[in-house]
């Protein structure tokens, strides 16, 4: 089938970036929150976000211009029934992920594909759930969305091989390179970076070395472009224990035990940069480590 009109649900870091390669990508995008200014903010970020691409001669104005008239918002999740893929990218938190797809379902198209861009929750445990499981998969971006070339895709048990291709094709129109994984706990990017992610804070907690010392030892002592910490204050640290406590959970191996110092920076509600505390604190005009 060919995907023209595709619906993104959530207009929070990962989606409005979702809305703005789609867009630009010549797709119809109708955006959707539950929140108008969420809505509102999306669409001005994905604006700055064009022209920071014109000004480095990436885009031209015309392209900025024609991506910006395709993205559409709304508030009701039911007019993304007419779209011809719809991905979502809610919290991730199954039972919401869930609640959405059950809400979508009266208003689908019988060809219509659903994705989720889940970072670790099973695929075919969200298909099942659904009246399409054979047209269900993981299209897992990376963020920041516009800047990362790597999408993972993510078959279900049910998903078959005409929705793969026409999400395979999807990236290939996007400009950026696939990489397929198998439906187990947080596929393979978050399998492997979670892990060193939740290491570095076993470090920090057990005294080896401070913030400071374990991200300068990563980026200068294995040329990582950002150090461990700083990385997971980028991702949200509620989101690196929600991948750490899926690793946890579903495949029931002590080495993927979250960090209890992690637990205690989402207790604190410091997530990161999101919050302006985390492992950093982002307050002041250079962020400063906060142990």
């Amino acid at each position: 089938m060919a995907i023209e009109r595709v619906g993104v649900v959530g207009a929070g870091q990962m989606g409005n970036g979702i809305a703005h390669v789609f867009a630009l990508a010549g797709y119809d995008v109708l955006l959707t929150d539950i929140s108008a200014d969420a809505l509102k903010a999306a669409v001005a970020l994905i604006d700055k976000n064009l022209e920071r691409q014109v000004s480095k001669e990436l885009i031209s104005a015309d392209e900025k211009s024609a991506a910006i008239s395709r993205i559409a918002t709304t508030q009701t999740l039911a007019d993304l029934g007419q779209s011809d893929l719809i991905i979502e990218a809610a919290t991730e938190r199954e039972e919401i992920k869930t609640a959405i797809f059950s809400e979508l379902q009266p208003h689908l198209k019988p060809e219509t594909i659903l994705t989720s861009n889940t970072s670790s929750i099973s695929i075919t445990r969200l298909a099942s759930n659904t009246d399409r499981p054979e047209k269900f998969m993981g299209f897992h971006f990376m963020n920041p969305v516009p800047v990362m070339q790597l999408v993972e895709l993510i078959r279900g048990i049910a998903t078959d091989e005409e929705t793969f291709k026409a999400c395979f094709e999807v990236v290939e129109r996007l400009g950026k390179t696939s990489a397929t994984a198998e439906d187990f706990p947080a596929f393979i990017v978050n399998r492997i970076l979670m892990p060193m992610i939740n290491e570095a804070i076993y470090t920090l907690y057990e005294g080896v070395g401070s913030v400071q010392s374990i991200d300068t030892s990563l980026k200068l002592g294995a040329n990582h472009p950002m150090g461990p910490l700083e990385l997971a204050d980028f991702i949200g640290l509620d989101t690196c224990l929600a991948i750490m406590n899926v690793l946890h959970d579903g495949l029931a191996d002590t080495k993927y035990r979250p960090c209890p110092l992690l637990t205690k920076y989402v207790e604190a509600g410091w997530l990161g940069r999101k919050t302006k505390r985390g492992f950093y604190d982002y307050r002041g005009e250079t962020p400063v480590p906060t142990r």
